[in-house]
């Protein structure tokens, strides 16, 4: 990553700056009167003037240089060099999808089952293992699924016209050779190593494997690059699986997984978890930790001043899925909404410990 923005950033300034014809003789630049406009050449201009050891203090330096009225960067492309900074001290663990997250299938599965599985997932490749989870075999790829497919209903034929009723959907993964390799790698291996890794054995899919050769978790290409520009989203995304929906001024629902910083910035200031965020990092873990058990779907919880929590969603190991009020003052009006449910719930007085009351889930959420 940062070779390339190296490689990027001289070519730029060679182009734009300080390139020789011939005769040696330095070729100036056609002025235009405008600014460079693209960001690596925006990104040379900054760096030019500086005369730091190395590329990473000529950014950092670039960056605390860049403020006031005449910014050469837009927030988006700030927070992208920021993260290319950090880059370098990012490990697998920081990026991977958590063991529970993940979803695979067995090598007993059938051809026909892992296509519906493909289908209700939207996802184009799962890990493969035996039995558990624990003794992963490789990973499937839904292009090699449809290429095995493709090749069974042409039947010898040769010909365009397919013959999927010819094809043997009850065929299992394994007995179908449809199973990849995968990568293996601990879960302290730097990102940067990780990606490329990744690029030597062109392949998108690393599982996270601990000490004792249990599977971690999952981390795949666009994981580590989402950590460089953001979330990716492609034209199979869900525009409606946002980590948080504000539902009203005063009522979210959010992924149990969402970051803290991150919903804290949807709900407000008011939404104060810098004390908590020491500890956890998810909105589940902030609920987990307060009460120190999995609360049950329909429970109503008051872990933060200010908020109420109502579990939509949750299985005995892990919250899923969550709904945060805000409880306002006795002269403020609440925003209503025609479709809310009307629920009633034991108020915790101030100071009191986090207190959990069951109420019926709202059936619309």
């Amino acid at each position: 990553m940062m070779s390339d923005f190296t490689a990027r950033t001289t070519v730029d300034t060679a182009e734009g700056d300080g390139a020789s014809d011939e005769g040696g003789n330095p070729i100036k630049p056609e002025s235009t009167g405008r600014a460079p406009t693209s960001f690596w050449a925006r990104a040379a201009r900054i760096l030019r003037p500086l005369h730091a050891t190395n590329l990473r203090e000529d950014l950092t330096d670039a960056l605390l240089a860049d403020s006031g009225a005449n910014e050469a960067f837009s927030p988006e492309e700030r927070a992208m060099l920021h993260n290319i900074l950090r880059f370098r001290e990012v490990r697998v663990e920081d990026v991977m999808i958590p063991r529970v997250d993940i979803e695979a299938v067995d090598q007993s599965t059938s051809l026909g089952e892992l296509m519906a599985i493909f289908e209700e997932s939207g996802r184009s490749r799962m890990p493969v293992y035996h039995e558990t989870l624990d003794d992963p075999r490789g990973m499937v790829h839904i292009r090699d699924l449809l290429s095995y497919l493709t090749k069974q209903a042409k039947n010898g034929a040769g010909a365009a016209a397919l013959d999927l009723g010819s094809v043997d959907l009850s065929k299992t993964v394994a007995d179908a050779a449809i199973v990849r390799p995968v990568l293996f790698v601990p879960p302290s291996m730097l990102a940067s190593d990780l990606l490329n890794r990744m690029r030597a054995a062109r392949t998108q899919m690393a599982l996270v494997i601990d000490e004792y050769g249990g599977t971690d978790g999952l981390v795949s290409h666009e994981d580590i690059l989402e950590m460089v520009v953001g979330d990716i989203e492609d034209e199979h995304d869900d525009e409606h699986d946002a980590k948080v929906v504000r539902l009203s001024e005063d009522v979210f629902v959010a992924d149990a997984r969402v970051e803290l910083e991150e919903i804290a910035g949807v709900i407000g200031s008011d939404f104060d978890v810098r004390e908590q965020s020491e500890d956890v990092d998810t909105l589940g873990g902030l609920i987990f930790y307060a009460l120190g058990r999995i609360p049950s779907r329909g429970e109503a919880v008051e872990v933060l001043a200010g908020f109420t929590f109502h579990i939509l969603d949750a299985d005995p190991r892990r919250i899923k899925r969550v709904r945060v009020t805000r409880k306002r003052a006795q002269h403020q009006s609440p925003v209503a909404r025609a479709d809310a449910a009307p629920t009633v719930q034991a108020m915790s007085p101030v100071g009191s410990e986090a207190t959990a009351t069951p109420v019926v889930p709202d059936p619309t959420h």
